[in-house]
């Protein structure tokens, strides 16, 4: 979707749930794999404006625009290379070896595949990256703490900016955070 890259973020997984009350799911992130919940206000009304001109999908719809959070999904290749050295859960769309099921540590990425030491395993697995159907990290209490330093970090980085731009005189943008039902009907659910 280009109105994420356009709005400074990247786009993690777009996902539409639900049969009668649909939800659009659009799950995003900045570079530095942080978002914050002005992000998601942010990008929601970017996304509200493309959306409502579009009309993609049929019928009416919640727009919903969050964070991969800390057990993310892995939905991209580079998610696998990211994320090496945290425990992951991954799960493929054909048996493998008699398992479609595998737990351990990422080790980044070979070409197109993902690399995992697994539990029990002396060998990294190779699995084919097309191969994957659902990946995400596992909560540890590594990740927890790096997650909570990258946020702080984040805060620092964002107040700093708060500031250069009160020192400058440039007034801090306006925002309104909202849930902005889409569809063909324009009524909300």
């Amino acid at each position: 979707m280009p109105v994420v890259t356009t709005a400074g973020f990247e786009l993690v997984r777009i996902r539409i749930t639900g049969s009668k009350r649909k939800t659009l799911q659009i799950m995003a992130e900045r570079e530095d794999k942080t978002m914050t919940a002005q992000d998601c206000a942010d990008l929601s009304r970017a996304l509200s404006a493309t959306l409502e001109e579009t009309d993609p999908i049929e019928g009416t719809y919640t727009l919903e625009v969050s964070s991969p959070g800390v057990d993310r999904p892995l939905t991209r290749l580079k998610d696998f290379h990211d994320w090496q050295g945290y425990d992951a859960k991954i799960e493929l769309n054909r048996l493998v070896e008699g398992r479609k099921r595998f737990k351990g540590v990422l080790a980044g990425i070979d070409g197109d595949s993902v690399c995992i030491d697994c539990e029990g395993d002396e060998d990294t697995t190779l699995i084919p990256f097309e191969w994957v159907d659902n990946a995400k990290l596992e909560m540890t209490d590594d990740l927890f703490r790096d997650s909570l330093r990258a946020g702080k970090a984040a805060m620092k980085d964002l107040a700093q900016t708060m500031n250069d731009n009160e020192a400058a005189g440039k007034e801090p943008p306006e925002h309104e955070p909202k849930e902005t039902p889409h569809g063909a009907s324009g009524e909300p659910q």
